[in-house]
């Protein structure tokens, strides 16, 4: 069989390369064994999408053989697998009402309360599933604005991804132009370098704003190396990819890492709803860790 020619899939579709039922729910299995995300039968075109360009630079002709490669533990394409599986959509100040909040209420109180009750001039943030970086710069631009007159404060904000090829684009800021073009002036003046010459259309994140983030890969199921405490988690459109069970234990590891009073952000979709008391609602898609 040549790698061009068309095979059917199980639902009768031709494809460039033989996908099995048999190979998607092997695939479905690891994706959920390894990442925590659940793939239901209406995501074999995606699987297939996803993987196929895998496939390609493999020089392969079916999905058996790469499911085989994978189950023989081939470490560098696992590595590859989970960055191609991955769903990574984001954009600046996305679901902008988080920001709105961080900046008009969230971070002065924090501000305020820290300073009544004497405790280390610290904040800790972690944007979990930050993906290229957009959430993370949004909330820099975000906090460095607020707090403009206390510059001695300790403010590290730790942002983390599966991912490993959207850190590295995440950890370089280095974004095309459109992507800022909803920014205001204001904070393209301040936050946003214009790249010229061979880097015309290109801009960067300021050193400022790159200098308080920390990018590193993490796998949700796995270990958490820090101990926190964090004041603040966002964890938007992450949670939604995974079954109910694996929610309640995500949600429930949060709470364990935040501050007293500490605040998760999820994505527009997603709720807690039947599945943790360990919070309570103050805002859309809001959270407060409760004592």
């Amino acid at each position: 069989m040549v790698a061009n020619s068309a095979v059917e899939l199980d639902s009768g579709l031709a494809r460039e390369f033989h996908f099995t039922g048999a190979d998607f729910r092997f695939i479905r299995d690891l994706v959920a064994d390894r990442t925590g995300i659940m793939l239901s039968e209406n995501k074999k075109d995606l699987v297939y999408g996803r993987l196929a360009r895998r496939l390609r630079e493999l020089r392969m002709t079916r999905f058996r053989d790469y499911c085989d490669l994978l189950q023989k533990g081939h470490d560098e394409e696992m590595v590859n697998f989970v960055n191609a599986i991955t769903t990574n959509l984001t954009s600046f100040f996305r679901e902008d009402h988080h920001f709105d909040y961080l900046a008009k209420k969230l971070i002065p109180t924090l501000v305020e309360k820290k300073i009544q009750n004497k405790d280390a001039h610290r904040i800790r943030i972690w944007s979990a599933g930050c993906s290229t970086g957009e959430e993370p710069y949004s909330i820099a631009m975000v906090v460095n604005e607020v707090m403009e007159k206390y510059k001695s404060w300790d403010v590290r904000i730790l942002a983390t991804d599966l991912d490993t090829k959207v850190l590295e684009k995440a950890s370089n800021g280095i974004y095309e132009k459109s992507r800022v073009e909803g920014l205001s002036k204001t904070r393209l003046r301040r936050w946003i370098n214009s790249g010229n010459g061979a880097n015309e259309g290109m801009v960067r994140m300021t050193r400022e704003l790159r200098d308080l983030i920390t990018f590193k890969q993490l796998n949700l199921m796995n270990d958490w190396p820090m101990k926190g405490p964090f004041d603040l988690i966002f964890c938007r459109n992450v949670v939604i990819y995974f079954n109910k069970p694996t929610q309640q234990k995500l949600f429930d590891r949060y709470a364990g890492l935040l501050d007293e009073n500490g605040h998760l952000f999820l994505g527009h979709s997603e709720t807690m709803f039947k599945k943790t008391e360990r919070y309570q609602l103050i805002g859309k898609t809001i959270y407060q860790k409760k004592h």
